[in-house]
Formats: C-alpha cells, sequence, structure tokens
C-alpha cells in the first residue's frame, strides 16, 4: 500500500464490516494509546523525580480538567457524525461548512475556557477537599493546563473531523509526533530543569499544540473532499444548531460524569494520600486498558454515520454484531495479561511497596468489568453515528449519577468500623464495576429496541 493510499479517507460503506473497522480502528487505537502516554508519562516522571506527593497532585487535577472540556467533547462528537453522514451522502457543501463552523466553534470555546478555568481552579480544589500538601501543586498544573487548552483543543476536534472522513492515520502520525516531544518536554523540564508539576503541564501544552496545527493543516490539503473557504469558518446558524443538538448530549454526559467524578473524588482524597497517588496509579493503567472499547466505540461511530448516509442499515446492523464480539475478545485478553502482570506495571510508577501492594489489589477489582464496557461504547457508538446521542446520555446519567456515587458512598458507609473508621477503599471500585455491567445490560436493550434507526440527518 502506497503512501498515498493509506492516508486516504477510508470508505466503510463497501467491503466486509468487521474488516473495514478493523482497518479503521488501528491507527486510532495506536493513535490513543499515545494519547494516553500524555499523562502516563507525566505520572511516571513527577512520581520518580519529584515523589508520590507529586504523583497524587497530577491525579486530582484529572476530573477537573475533564469538567472543563466538555465544550470540546460535545463539538467533537456533533461534528463526527455530520462529517461521517455527509461524507457517505457525497454531500460536499454541507461537508465544507460543518468542519468550517467546527473550526470557529473551538476558538469559541478554547477562549472561554482559558478565561473561566484558572479563576475557578483552586477554588474547586478546595471544595474537594483537596490536602493541604498537594493543592498548590494541582492549582499550578491545572492554570498552566487551561490557559493553553486551544491546543489539546483544535486536536481533538480536528482529528475527530479527520476520522469522521474515515482518515485515522493522519491524526496517529500527527499525535505520535506530540507525543514523543511531550516525553523530551517532560523529561527536561522535571528532571533536568527540576520545574516540578509545572514542567510537565508546559510539556502536555506545546506537544498538543503541536498536533492541532498539523490536523489543521491536513486538512487543509483535503480540497479533493472539501473546501476550506475563509467565508464557511464561522458559526453558521443552521450547522452550529445541528452541531449542538447532536453534540449537547454528549457534552452533558461527559459534564455530569465529571462532576460525579468529582463528587467521588471528594470521598477519594477522605482516604489520605496513599489512596490518591494509588487511584492516579490504577486510572493511568486503566486508561490504556479501556482504550480498545473507546476506539473501537468512535469507529463504530463513523462506521455507522457513513453506511446511515448511504442508506445501508442492514450492513450497519452486521457491522455492530461483528465489531462489538472483535472488541470482546480483545478486551478479554488484556484483563487476563493485566491479573497477569499488574504488579510489574504498578512498579513503573513508583519505588513504594504498599502503594504498589494497593494499586494492584484495586486493578484486580476493576478487571472483571472491562468486557462488560467494550459491549457499552460499541453500541453506543453504533447509537450515536446513526444520530441518536440521546439514549447513550441517559444511560451515562443513570449510570454516573444514580448508581456509581450512592453505591460508591454507600457502600464504603456500611463497610466503617472502629478500626477502618473511613471505610474500606476497595468499595470504590466495587461500585465502579457493578456500574459498568448495569450499564452494558442497558445499552444493550435499547440497541436492541432500535430507536436509532429513525434518527439519521441524511
Amino acid at each position: 500500500m502506497n503512501a498515498k493510499k493509506l492516508f486516504a479517507p477510508v470508505n466503510m460503506t463497501t467491503g466486509r464490516p468487521v474488516t473495514q473497522i478493523i482497518r479503521f480502528t488501528l491507527p486510532m487505537l495506536l493513535g490513543n494509546i499515545a494519547q494516553q502516554m500524555y499523562n502516563t508519562v507525566d505520572s511516571i516522571i513527577v512520581g520518580r523525580f519529584v515523589g508520590d506527593n507529586a504523583l497524587a497532585a497530577v491525579g486530582s487535577a484529572g476530573p477537573l480538567v475533564n469538567l472543563m472540556i466538555v465544550l470540546f467533547i460535545g463539538i467533537s462528537v456533533g461534528a463526527s457524525i455530520m462529517v461521517s453522514q455527509y461524507f457517505g451522502a457525497r454531500q460536499r457543501e454541507k461537508l465544507s461548512r460543518t468542519i468550517g463552523c467546527c473550526i470557529a466553534l473551538t476558538g469559541a470555546a478554547s477562549l472561554f475556557i482559558m478565561i473561566v478555568g484558572p479563576i475557578a481552579a483552586k477554588p474547586l480544589l478546595r471544595l474537594l477537599s483537596t490536602p493541604e500538601s498537594i493543592i498548590d501543586w494541582c492549582t499550578a498544573y491545572l492554570t498552566i493546563l487551561f490557559i493553553g487548552v486551544a491546543g489539546g483543543g483544535y486536536y481533538n476536534i480536528l482529528g475527530g473531523v479527520l476520522r469522521g472522513l474515515g482518515d485515522s492515520v493522519s491524526a496517529l502520525v500527527y499525535l505520535l509526533i506530540a507525543t514523543v516531544l511531550n516525553i523530551i518536554l517532560d523529561y527536561t523540564f522535571v528532571a533536568k530543569f527540576g520545574m516540578g508539576v509545572a514542567g510537565v503541564a508546559y510539556a502536555t501544552i506545546i506537544a498538543q499544540w503541536i498536533s492541532g496545527m498539523l490536523c489543521l493543516r491536513k486538512l487543509s490539503k483535503m480540497k479533493d473532499i472539501f473546501d476550506l473557504k475563509k467565508e464557511y469558518i464561522r458559526p453558521g446558524g443552521e450547522y452550529t444548531a445541528s452541531l449542538v443538538r447532536l453534540g449537547l448530549p454528549s457534552g452533558i454526559t461527559q459534564a455530569i460524569l465529571s462532576m460525579s467524578m468529582i463528587v467521588v473524588q471528594s470521598l477519594t482524597n477522605s482516604f489520605g494520600e496513599l489512596f490518591i497517588a494509588a487511584n492516579v496509579i490504577v486510572m493511568r493503567i486503566d486508561g490504556f486498558v479501556m482504550l480498545p472499547a473507546f476506539s473501537f466505540g468512535t469507529a463504530m461511530t463513523t462506521y455507522a454515520g457513513q453506511n446511515i448516509g448511504a442508506g445501508k442499515l442492514d450492513r450497519v446492523v452486521k457491522g455492530a454484531k461483528e465489531g462489538t464480539l472483535f472488541a470482546m475478545g480483545i478486551s478479554t485478553v488484556l484483563t487476563v495479561l493485566i491479573l497477569l502482570f499488574g504488579r510489574h506495571l504498578m512498579g513503573i510508577f513508583t519505588k513504594t511497596e504498599e502503594l504498589i501492594n494497593l494499586s494492584y489489589r484495586m486493578m484486580q477489582i476493576l478487571a472483571v468489568g472491562y468486557i462488560a464496557m467494550e459491549v457499552t461504547q460499541c453500541l453506543s457508538g453504533i447509537m450515536r453515528g446513526a444520530g441518536d446521542t440521546v439514549t447513550p446520555m441517559w444511560i451515562s446519567i443513570i449510570n454516573s449519577v444514580a448508581l456509581r456515587v450512592p453505591l460508591a458512598y454507600g457502600l464504603v458507609a456500611l463497610t466503617r468500623t472502629p478500626e477502618l473508621p473511613q471505610g474500606k477503599c476497595d468499595m470504590m471500585y466495587v461500585s465502579l464495576v457493578i456500574t459498568w455491567v448495569i450499564g452494558a445490560l442497558l445499552t444493550f436493550t435499547m440497541y436492541r429496541v432500535g430507536k436509532w434507526k429513525r434518527k439519521a440527518i441524511v
């Protein structure tokens, strides 16, 4: 396969469904692994060269970062659906105006976060009962990330546009470039210059800016598919409305999920710095194990969008079955590997034996839920690609608000004893696994109901 064909958009409306899904997913999976390396390398560098409290500080900032980027999540999901369906239907004018609208909205969302984020960071951290020993590090880390947020925003949204067009390879290459740069800068700023947590944040935003600009450069050259004219780069009425209608449910979902994580983070903080650091390690490993689920889920969105746009509903159903089963197989293998070699992975982040043991115990609890997540992500991806973003939103709200938060606090409260006045920290992860399994059952049920089949915008 020559380079031109490798970087060309993939038409997912022809060929065997599972083959096209895998072909599209693999570059994206590698890209997601690279993106996960951003946070993981940050954690490894600060854990090794600054200490366990610095590791806890970087991790404690995570839920607030997620909360502040919900605007990008909404734009990205709406863009992916619209781009894939217009591309599948070969509607050049609407495709061009949609992409221009995405660029304009991303700039507006970035400006909002740059202003609000630094102001809100420390008050929110205090609201979460963040330990005084790490709150200043958390604040510095968050402030730098928020000020430089546009780079990551443009990468995520323009990368989503490229994937909607069927090009998952270009986004991968640009992210690999940025990841290598991020690793080099992390080590240089922290280990050589002694910049601590702030150095990690600077390295991240510099790398993200480069990946975002590379995506924009790639799109500007795709003149055979759409037109990137100046008059298109504005929030057009009907296109903004469609982006909001399709993306708002996912943005709301992410916001509610982030809020529930913040509420649960407050409970996490009550167990002290050691458990906070263990939670960071587990979530970093968890991020890698989750990547097949998220990658296949995104691939399913593009696959469903293109085929819905082309009027091939039977092909969507066939691809949903084949893709989900394949993704579940991959997740099973990864779960076994985590159970066998988990302790060695924990040792990458810290030399503290107590922290390694605690992290590994939490990871063993989570392992049983990963197959369920494949079902949730793949079938939710199909529904979103067809234009039904509301059903996955309600399932996520039920899971994160009605189930996760009460379960976490309730199970911890039930295990409180004179010896363990805070309760068992294990219950934090038990509650998470329960919600994953229930979420998979709800998603499968709603997929079978089939409301998503009547939601196409084309």
